[in-house]
C-alpha cells in the first residue's frame, strides 16, 4: 500500500474527516435542506452540533405558494406544504397561512363518487398543522381571496387571485433580535369593556419594543363586532407602531402555549405582533380614489419613499374584495404589479378581505412619514388597499 492508499484507506480518511472536523462537516450539512438536517443531527454528538450551529445561521424567511387548485379532497395548499417542506432550509418557529375560503371548505368533486364532498375547514386546517413542527406557532386566516408570490425567488411577480383556489404560507424561522408572536381576543359577551391587562399579557403594552401588529377580525357581520375592534386599535394607535390587516372570513388555525380556545360564533381578533428595536417598517393606505395605474403608482412611490432596506423585508397587501379587477376595470393584477415595479425584489402576501386596517405611517427609528398631530388616525375602512413592508433586521 505505498503511494496513494486503496479505496479503503481514502474511505477510512473520509470517515475520520466526517466524524472529527467540524468545519468540513458543517459545509457538507449546509447543503441539506432542514428535514434533512435534522436526520443527520442524529448521527453523533460532532453532527449534532454542527447541525444545531448551522440551523442557527438559517434566519431568512421562507414560503410556499400554492396556486394551482388540487383535484384531491385536501386543498392545495395542504398538497404544496407536504412537498415543500422536504425542500425549506428553515426550520419553522413562527408560520402565517392563508387559504382561500372559497375551496379551503368549499364543495370539492371527488371523481371516485362523482359525487360533491364538502371540504371540512377543520380537517384541512389539522392536516396543514400536522405537516408543521410540534412547538411551532400557528396563525391560519381564510380570506375571499389570496395575493401571493410564487416560490423560488422574492423577484417573482406576485399574483392576484381573487376567484380560484390558492394559499400561502409564511415561513419565519427564529431571527436575532426579532420577536413574533400570536394573539388573540375574543368578544365576551357578558362584558362590554374590554379588559386592557389583556393587552400586556400578549405583549402589546409596556413593550418598548414593539414595533408592527397585524391585526385580523373575524366574524364581523356580528352586532357589537366594529365596537369591539375599535376597542382593540384604538390603543394600539401609536406613531411608533405600524397597525395593518383587515377583516377575514374566518380564522382556522391558531397554536401556540396560550392560544386553546377555538371561538364558536363569537367575534374577535387574531394576530401577530413584530418586535425587536431592528424592524422597520411602513404602510400607505390606497383609498376609493386611487383607481388606476397612475395613482396606484403614486401611492407605491410614497412606500418607496420611506426607504425601508428591500433585503431580508416582506410586503403585505390587505384589500377590499370590492376592489381587484372590478375595480380597476378589467385589468388584472394592478396593485400587485404596481408593488413589483417599485419593489423588485419584495415578496409580496396578502388577501382580498371585507374590510381594512391601517394608514399612511412610517417607522424607522423616529421617522413619522406623517405627523399625527395628537389627533388619532382613522385605521379602519373599507373599499381601500393598505400595503405594508416589514423589514427584519439585516442578515448576516
Amino acid at each position: 500500500g505505498q503511494g496513494g492508499g486503496g479505496p479503503m484507506e481514502s474511505a477510512a480518511k473520509g470517515g475520520y474527516v466526517l466524524a472529527n472536523l467540524a468545519e468540513v462537516v458543517e459545509r457538507v450539512l449546509g447543503f441539506l435542506p432542514t428535514k434533512a438536517l435534522l436526520r443527520a443531527a442524529c448521527v453523533c454528538r460532532l453532527w449534532r452540533e454542527c447541525a444545531r450551529r448551522t440551523l442557527r445561521t438559517r434566519q431568512r424567511i421562507a414560503w410556499v405558494s400554492a396556486l394551482e387548485p388540487s383535484p384531491a379532497e385536501n386543498h392545495a395548499l395542504v398538497r404544496a406544504l407536504a412537498r415543500e417542506l422536504e425542500k425549506v432550509h428553515v426550520l419553522p418557529q413562527t408560520v402565517l397561512y392563508i387559504a382561500d375560503a372559497g375551496t379551503f371548505s368549499g364543495y370539492e368533486e371527488c371523481h371516485e363518487q362523482k359525487k360533491a364532498r364538502k371540504r371540512n375547514s377543520k380537517e384541512t386546517a389539522l392536516a396543514l398543522e400536522k405537516l408543521l413542527p410540534k412547538r411551532c406557532q400557528i396563525l391560519g386566516l381564510v380570506t375571499p381571496g389570496i395575493v401571493v408570490t410564487p416560490m423560488g425567488s422574492s423577484s417573482n411577480q406576485p399574483q392576484e387571485i381573487e376567484e380560484s383556489e390558492a394559499g400561502f404560507a409564511l415561513l419565519f424561522p427564529k431571527i436575532d433580535g426579532v420577536k413574533i408572536h400570536t394573539f388573540h381576543f375574543s368578544k365576551d359577551v357578558k362584558n362590554r369593556v374590554f379588559d386592557e391587562s389583556k393587552f400586556a399579557e400578549a405583549g402589546l403594552k409596556n413593550n418598548p419594543d414593539l414595533r408592527v401588529v397585524l391585526l385580523f377580525g373575524y366574524n364581523s357581520w356580528k352586532t357589537g363586532a366594529t365596537r369591539f375592534l375599535h376597542q382593540i386599535v384604538n390603543p394600539l394607535n401609536e406613531k411608533s407602531i405600524i397597525l395593518a390587516g383587515g377583516q377575514v372570513e374566518s380564522f382556522t388555525s391558531l397554536t401556540s402555549e396560550n392560544n386553546h380556545a377555538q371561538p364558536g360564533d363569537a367575534c374577535g381578533v387574531v394576530g401577530l405582533a413584530f418586535s425587536g428595536p431592528q424592524i422597520q417598517s411602513a404602510s400607505v393606505l390606497l383609498d376609493q380614489d386611487v383607481a388606476d395605474e397612475r395613482t396606484a403608482e403614486a401611492a407605491m412611490q410614497r412606500l418607496k419613499a420611506a426607504n425601508i432596506p428591500e433585503h431580508n423585508t416582506i410586503g403585505f397587501m390587505f384589500a377590499c374584495v370590492g376592489r381587484g379587477y372590478r375595480h380597476y376595470k378589467t385589468k388584472r393584477n394592478m396593485e400587485a404589479d404596481a408593488f413589483r415595479k417599485f419593489f423588485p425584489n419584495v415578496p409580496l402576501f396578502g388577501f382580498f378581505g371585507h374590510g381594512e386596517i391601517g394608514c399612511d405611517r412610517i417607522v424607522t427609528g423616529n421617522f413619522v412619514l406623517r405627523e399625527c398631530n395628537d389627533i388619532k388616525d382613522d385605521l379602519l375602512h373599507g373599499y381601500t388597499t393598505v400595503m405594508t413592508l416589514i423589514h427584519l433586521g439585516s442578515t448576516k
